[in-house]
């Protein structure tokens, strides 16, 4: 799992086996060591009807609904998104997504487990 953030935006994407985990079990987290700390992100299932996250003690915690979930591992459906609700009448945008291969030809990094991208070309 890999996670983007930009000034409101939140963006999670995830391998073909982390989005079959994610149906499974309802749970998957990675974590970011640092030297004084750790920051953990997590994706897991929700019986609440919208996507939803928050920041505590150093996890970011994305909720998603369980049924969603279901559906997303066995469809072709690439992303979810929701606009979230934030202090000050600001909105966090969220984005789960499917992580695609990349279409050049100097991948950085393995990409083995990552969906076939329906783009051709750039």
């Amino acid at each position: 799992m890999k996670i983007r953030i930009k000034g409101n935006t939140l963006r999670f994407r995830l391998t073909k086996s982390e989005v079959i985990l994610l149906a499974e079990t309802g749970y998957i987290e990675e974590k970011t060591q640092f030297e004084s700390s750790t920051l953990k992100y997590i994706v897991t299932g929700t019986d609440a009807s919208t996507m939803s996250v928050d920041f505590i003690n150093g996890n970011i915690t994305l909720l998603v609904p369980q049924n969603l979930l279901q559906q997303w591992a066995h469809d072709n459906t690439v992303s979810h998104d929701q606009n979230m609700q934030v202090n000050n009448n600001d909105q966090l945008y969220i984005l789960l997504e499917k992580d695609f291969k990349c279409i050049d030809a100097s991948p950085v990094e393995d990409q083995s487990d990552y969906f076939e991208n329906p783009a051709k070309s750039c």
